[in-house]
């Protein structure tokens, strides 16, 4: 059971507010007509240029000037415990979205430790601040919607991914600490009756993307004349996700928290629940790059005569990448209506698009 709530005349706090997904989502909320305030926060970290993080806020700023709702950005790390607490003590969220985290299954390999502070202390200092919004009899955080990953389902080979799979054999650090966010939300939610809702995010791409993404990277590379590598020689497949059916998803999931209730024992049930978003339409990598590269030519980015094959490299599987992923997003469908439904290429046709103003 979900209890709808409105989001109107409310605090929404959306941690990552300057990541990919979180700026998409807050433009979303700028955009939705509805007088709220939103506190953004992000520490805007060199893990890739904060070129690009500055670009989405300032294309934040530009929205918020005509919006109904109050827009305000804080730069810290959620890792900073005096920083969060003192936000919810000021602010008083309702609503709370934690999009903050370090990503990429790659970069966890050499740099765990960055991981361990974003993901796991960071993610636990979200908990207590939600823990003790309710001391004092305060109504407190009515809903917390927190990002998952669809590398929580590790080189499982049973397809599509449904959230009632077993997602215990990681095989990578980056997927461990996000399937550890489930099982820490799922105990302060059985604990302290926190409603939470976790999403696991399947290969998001588009304008204003990560550069450290495939897609992305590939494209730098081209214009740079480099050759691109190809992994598992091209025999992956991957549930691409565009991001604004991503923020839909999430847009939607905040407004229906999972309802407190009693169990037959008497003892509360935990108001916890976790969702797939992906477009269910695996991929063939190759696919994915013909594709994309038809855009790039279409737009300009790479010269109608690119030799493509020469700046193409088949590869091994790299470390802690997995050859298929597949979202079974059914639940999703069943209790808010809604599936990912943008195909690749015209999700590819907004990247290259974006791609071509932004680097001028």
């Amino acid at each position: 059971m979900k209890q709808h709530l409105e989001l109107s005349h409310k605090t929404i706090l959306v941690t990552g507010a300057a990541g990919f997904i979180g700026a998409a989502l807050v433009q979303r909320l700028l955009s939705s007509g509805l007088t709220m305030k939103i506190i953004g926060v992000d520490s805007v970290n060199n893990y890739y240029t904060p070129a690009l993080k500055e670009h989405r806020l300032q294309n934040i700023q530009t929205r918020a000037k005509n919006s109904a709702a109050q827009w305000f950005f804080l730069k810290g790390n959620i890792a900073d415990k005096p920083f969060i607490d003192g936000i919810f003590a000021e602010h008083k969220p309702s609503v709370v979205v934690n999009l903050a985290a370090q990503a990429g299954v790659r970069y966890s390999i050499d740099h765990p430790d960055v991981y361990i502070e974003s993901n796991l202390i960071g993610f636990y200092n979200i908990l207590e601040a939600c823990r003790h919004s309710y001391d004092g009899g305060q109504t407190g955080v009515e809903h917390l919607v927190y990002a998952s990953s669809s590398s929580v389902y590790g080189s499982s080979k049973k397809v599509p991914f449904s959230t009632e799979d077993k997602t215990d054999s990681p095989v990578s650090l980056y997927a461990a600490t996000k399937k550890s966010n489930e099982l820490l939300a799922h105990a302060y939610s059985k604990l302290y009756s926190i409603p939470a809702t976790g999403l696991r995010f399947f290969t998001v791409y588009g304008p204003a993307g990560r550069p450290d993404m495939f897609y992305y990277s590939a494209t730098e590379k081209l214009v740079r004349g480099e050759c691109i590598q190809i992994f598992n020689y091209g025999n992956c497949k991957r549930d691409f996700t565009y991001v604004d059916d991503i923020v839909e998803g999430v847009w939607r999931v905040m407004q229906g928290a999972p309802q407190r209730t009693t169990g037959d024992d008497g003892l509360p049930i935990p108001p916890a629940a976790i969702y797939n978003i992906g477009g269910g339409h695996p991929e063939n990598l190759l696919d994915f790059i013909t594709t994309l590269q038809e855009e790039l030519l279409r737009v300009g980015i790479l010269p109608a005569d690119y030799d493509f094959d020469a700046h193409k490299k088949l590869v091994p599987m790299q470390p802690g990448d997995v050859p298929v992923t597949f979202a079974d997003s059914s639940a999703l469908e069943r209790d808010y209506d809604f599936r990912p439904t943008i195909p690749i290429r015209e999700g590819l046709r907004h990247f290259a698009e974006w791609f071509h103003h932004y680097k001028g």
